[in-house]
């Protein structure tokens, strides 16, 4: 055989007298030539705790409890706590009606044989579910596996991802600071904008002033040469007309019509006081005028 050691058989009775019956049965029973088997315990117990401590460990566990209600319930009780600790639990199926310490021991060695022998069928059929099992774990290994390559992907790929945001923000940074500074400067130069249209809308709405050559609108007017601008000079300055200014030459005004307007009324002057005008200097220079 190619198993080194021999499966490991343990049988659950109900109590001593049952230990007695079980034993007997076995006499004849040559498990460890035929099926490379050894009975290694027979447990009397109806303990979930002593049973755990006396099955931990083994291939095969028997339970050979009595068919009436209570042997029942203890062995469907010993399936349930047992079949973490053990490799594989299977009922005696003994005739009906009958207590262990009371059947045949053929009896016995029968269903022993036949209970080994289910355990071994159940556990053949279990080796393609196991097979199948191991192949999805492979398949499953290889998709961690696969999903781990991925992982390492994606953390390098956010390792780079998150370089590029801290980069961005970093930029980000820097155009809000851009921003704000052209904002200043936007807003400084509005104001100088605002102040230069307030001075530009000041001079818009300011009369201006033009100049004209006294003798050619002086000869324009009344196509005549001007021949002493003296006079004119002396009374305009005596009289001072509002918004006209007259010397070196020139007569300033608002406009050409009101330069025009006083110096009509400058020859008017000069026509009915031209031989007096000396003696009006005289006066104005006494200031008796």
């Amino acid at each position: 055989m190619d198993i080194k050691n021999p499966i490991d058989v343990r049988i659950i009775v109900e109590g001593a007298s049952d230990v007695e019956s079980v034993s007997k049965a076995m006499k004849n029973i040559a498990l460890g030539a035929e099926y490379h088997i050894t009975i290694s315990s027979i447990i009397p117990t109806t303990s979930s705790v002593i049973a755990k401590k006396a099955v931990k460990g083994a291939d095969i566990v028997l339970i050979a409890t009595d068919v009436d209600a209570p042997g029942r319930e203890l062995a469907e009780k010993f399936q349930k706590i047992l079949k973490d600790d053990v490799g594989h639990i299977e009922r005696m199926k003994l005739p009906f009606g009958h207590d262990v310490e009371y059947m045949d021991p053929y009896l016995i060695q029968t269903e022993i044989k036949n209970a080994i022998i289910r355990s071994g069928l159940i556990s053949i059929a279990n080796i393609k579910l196991f097979r199948e099992l191991q192949d999805k774990l492979k398949e499953y290994e290889k998709t961690i596996k696969d999903l781990s390559t991925k992982i390492k992907d994606l953390e390098a790929l956010n390792s780079e991802l998150s370089t590029e945001n801290q980069n961005l923000q970093d930029t980000d940074t820097k155009l809000n600071e851009e921003l704000e500074s052209l904002e200043n400067k936007y807003n400084s130069l509005q104001i100088g904008f605002n102040s230069m249209k307030h001075e530009y809308d000041e001079v818009q709405n300011k009369e201006l002033f033009e100049a004209f050559s006294i003798n050619e609108l002086w000869k324009e007017v009344f196509d005549e040469k001007l021949e002493n601008k003296e006079q004119i000079y002396f009374i305009s300055n005596e009289f001072k007309p509002e918004n006209v200014i007259v010397g070196q030459d020139r007569i300033v005004a608002l406009s050409k019509k009101d330069a025009v307007e006083w110096l009509k009324i400058i020859r008017v002057v000069l026509i009915f006081y031209d031989s007096k005008i000396e003696e009006l200097k005289e006066e104005f220079d006494k200031g008796k005028i």
